[in-house]
């Protein structure tokens, strides 16, 4: 399977900018970028890689709608690191989520955002005048942008699946170089509940997941 060669579309702004429809909240991670980070997927992603990892978020339908200031404060209240942004597809609902990015930021946490379009996708929206396209980007730190393609499988560089996506230091608040984050240790996290239900963080080929779920149930 190759890199699409069609530029994707970001969907016009179909969601109200008042709510993000937001799939699952963890309060506390270091498997979904540098240090101790908040993880926020949202629900709906028109990309759709082939092979993602979270297909159960593509479809618009499903996800709680939360007004951005509230999220924000959840948050902050977190009290760690900085915000992850995952999906499902963040661009997807750029305006409620960069007043979330916005409202972390000025708590003086760092923000993530990882993305399935390639960075060069945003620039032209923003040119040709997404500013809910550019308020996201102006309130991310680091960029994870491109898509997951299933034939260039990443073992090397954390939180990211295939060889092709980006990372795209966009001010200096998360410290070190792109090289230095590239030598930060890959994490994977099984979370089990009481119910028994679990939850997996971080980023894991199905071979390996399909393994570790097995001597999980052993």
């Amino acid at each position: 399977m190759s890199e699409p060669s069609e530029t994707a579309l970001i969907p016009p702004v179909g969601r109200s900018p008042d709510l993000v429809w937001l799939a699952r909240f963890l309060a506390s991670t270091r498997a979904e970028g540098p240090g101790e980070r908040t993880a926020v997927w949202v629900q709906g992603c028109a990309i759709r890689c082939a092979g993602c990892f979270n297909p159960h978020l593509w479809s618009t339908r499903g996800g709680e709608p939360l007004p951005p200031d509230e999220l924000a404060a959840r948050v902050v209240d977190a009290g760690t690191d900085g915000l992850t942004l995952l999906g499902g597809e963040p661009f997807d609902q750029a305006a409620a989520l960069s007043r979330v990015a916005a409202g972390v930021r000025a708590a003086g946490r760092s923000v993530m955002t990882f993305t399935g379009y390639r960075q060069e996708e945003l620039s032209r929206a923003v040119d040709a005048g997404r500013d809910d396209v550019a308020a996201l980007l102006d309130a991310t730190d680091l960029l994870v942008a491109g898509p997951f393609i299933a034939d260039r499988i990443d073992r090397v560089r954390p939180w990211v699946g295939s060889t092709n996506q980006e990372f795209v230091l966009l001010t200096d608040r998360i410290a070190g170089s792109v090289e230095e984050l590239w030598a930060t240790p890959d994490r994977l996290e099984i979370l089990v509940g009481a119910s028994g239900r679990i939850e997996v963080n971080g980023w894991a080929t199905p071979d390996v997941l399909d393994q570790l779920l097995t001597d999980l149930d052993a």
